[in-house]
């Protein structure tokens, strides 16, 4: 039995400058595990609270002192003693001792931290990687990398309402040619936007946030980039979207108000989408509608959930009670995890056995407020996800997550496979 003897957690910043939690994790055989927690703009309604110091005079009121106090003192007098190798015994404790739906006494951040960080304590004093202390196994998967290439919406400050355009190298055979394919590509697309006279500055996930013309245009500056960078779209690159379509859903109408001003029904939206799978190589769309729209989910997810992968992140918030509901209402295909939605380690694993059941495909995802925390890249692999989200190839709380797989790849060796295609098999 490996207890726990001590907590220590400490305010430190994110990506974005602003507060959020790290927590150290020691144990009795002298090991340590420290993990920092990550923050997200565009956010669902159901997410587990992040709590916040609401004090005006520090930080704008985003502070997290009241998170970091009660991990070193209320949640370490709870957890003190417990066995560091009994995970979900931890993480039962934390939500008992907060004691309310949405963790918001205590703050998902500070229980997030707390389990994360011990989990690394582990792993550390079994002396093996995060990935094999969550699942061993002879062979791994490592996951294709959905890469934020473009940005709008909540992520940047221009006239594109959709947040996010992707590049998904599939057609490769190691997880280290694509990641050299698709930075090529981004490298490739900052030369076009350059020679078009648009901005090369970045938004909060390292994709580029130029004003355009509309929000078609990312498509097509993509597939540009692509065959530039000497690839086939369709063939070794597809594209993927996070429309966050809940940040422009008023009053059950699709409100595009950073560009045209366009008004579209849910089943505008659903042939928006059809449209464009059928002229570019679009093979995945994220929050493809409204996480109140239930109605627009259920008609379209038969309609488009053949042609495409439809994923649910604003609607099923990595809630394992969410997402029961939501596949029994025949919501997408697809489920984005997300640790911080729900705050512990297991909810987190929960979800994604829920996933595998029901044959949902499933991506670990970062937020846009991110660190040097490299725990998702470990997480990917350990459940063989298939694909990963953490943002574009720059910036460096979006690159340590894409070396870090570059390290596993290298630790692996044979035992690495790339998932690729079969990823997306179903789709293509």
């Amino acid at each position: 039995m490996s207890k726990i003897i001590n907590l220590k957690a400490l305010e430190v910043l994110d990506s974005r400058g602003n507060p959020t939690v790290q927590v150290t994790a020691a144990l009795e055989s002298g090991a340590q595990g420290s993990a920092r927690v990550p923050s997200g703009a565009s956010t669902g309604m159901n997410e587990a609270v992040e709590l916040r110091d609401k004090n005006k005079k520090r930080f704008a009121g985003k502070g997290v002192q009241k998170a970091v106090g009660h991990v070193n003192k209320e949640i370490l007098e709870a957890v003190r003693g417990f066995d560091a190798d009994d995970q979900q015994a931890l993480d039962d404790e934390l939500k008992a001792l907060d004691g309310t739906a949405n963790k918001g006494r205590l703050g998902a951040n500070a229980i997030l931290g707390v389990s994360l960080a011990v989990a690394r304590a582990m792993a550390n004093e079994k002396r093996v990687s995060l990935y094999r202390h969550l699942h061993e196994d002879t062979t791994y998967t490592l996951p294709v990398p959905m890469v934020n290439v473009l940005n709008g919406g909540e992520h940047a400050d221009n006239n594109v309402d959709i947040q996010e355009f992707m590049l998904v190298p599939l057609g490769f055979k190691k997880f280290s040619e694509a990641l050299r394919a698709v930075t090529e590509t981004f490298h490739a697309l900052k030369a076009i936007l350059t020679k078009k006279g648009y901005s090369t500055a970045v938004g909060d996930e390292g994709g580029f946030a130029p004003q355009l013309k509309s929000n078609k245009e990312p498509m097509q500056l993509l597939v540009r980039a692509i065959e530039r960078a000497g690839y086939k779209p369709g063939k070794h690159m597809y594209i993927a979207i996070d429309a966050a379509s809940s940040e422009f859903y008023e009053k059950d109408t699709y409100v595009f108000s950073q560009s045209d001003g366009a008004r579209k029904s849910s089943n505008d939206m659903r042939k928006m989408w059809a449209s464009w799978a059928k002229s570019y190589p679009l093979i995945s769309v994220e929050d493809a509608f409204s996480e109140e729209d239930h109605a627009g989910w259920q008609k379209a997810t038969p309609k488009l959930g053949g042609k495409m992968q439809l994923v649910g992140d604003d609607l099923f918030v990595t809630n394992p009670s969410i997402f029961k509901q939501g596949i029994a209402e025949g919501l997408a295909n697809s489920i984005l995890i997300k640790l911080n939605q729900i705050g512990t380690l297991t909810e987190t694993l929960e979800c994604i056995e829920i996933a595998k059941t029901n044959e949902y495909t499933y991506i670990i995802s970062h937020r846009s407020g991110e660190t040097a925390d490299t725990t998702i890249a470990d997480l990917a692999v350990a459940t063989g996800s298939g694909q990963i989200k953490t943002g574009s190839t720059s910036r460096g709380e979006r690159t340590a997550k894409y070396n870090r797989l570059l390290e596993i790849d290298a630790e692996l060796g044979d035992q690495a496979v790339y998932a690729g295609r079969e990823a997306f098999k179903r789709w293509l």
